[in-house]
């Protein structure tokens, strides 16, 4: 019950928080992905992960740190958006990686594609109201990234557990 939980509450429910946060703040706090990496932890052995594919799904994300870590170094992406690939790579695992991050290219660049466009246009009075709308809207500002990693992870995590997995205990 309690990998049920995990699984189909917790690691979604983070995923909204990260995407929300980065889209609301443009930043996505230390905590929430060390939230998903401790729900990783507890998930493991919760479902009985055993010691192999325990080890590929770490392996998993200490690959994606190294990647985004080096993509954070150029300027590439932000350091929220490296800290959370990796930490939604443990609960992807090797077998989903490519699928995980080719959804997270065909969500992200028209999401990019999208924000830049609007940047060309001045914001509508009403929407001057709203902080997060204008900071969004201000060229300067990067792109919440984190919106499509977090949507990518739902959208392949249950290829990646099985869907027997998501099933009610």
């Amino acid at each position: 019950m309690a990998a049920y939980l995990l699984l189909c509450v917790v690691f979604p429910f983070l995923m909204a928080y990260a995407a929300a946060s980065d889209l609301l703040t443009m930043r996505i706090s230390n905590r929430v992905t060390g939230l998903v990496f401790i729900g990783f932890v507890v998930y493991a052995l919760a479902s009985g992960m055993g010691w192999a594919e325990l080890s590929w799904h770490l392996a998993a994300g200490a690959l994606t740190l190294v990647i985004t870590f080096i993509m954070f170094a150029r300027g590439w992406i932000g350091g929220g958006d490296a800290k959370l690939a990796a930490s939604t790579a443990l609960w992807i695992g090797f077998a989903h990686l490519p699928d995980y991050f080719i959804m997270a290219s065909l969500l992200g660049g028209p999401l990019t594609l999208a924000i830049l466009s609007v940047r060309t246009h001045p914001l509508p009075k009403l929407v001057l109201k709203l902080p997060f709308a204008v900071h969004l809207h201000d060229a300067k500002t990067g792109i919440p990234y984190g919106i499509a990693l977090a949507a990518a992870a739902l959208l392949v995590l249950p290829d990646a557990v099985g869907f027997d997995q998501l099933a009610l205990p």
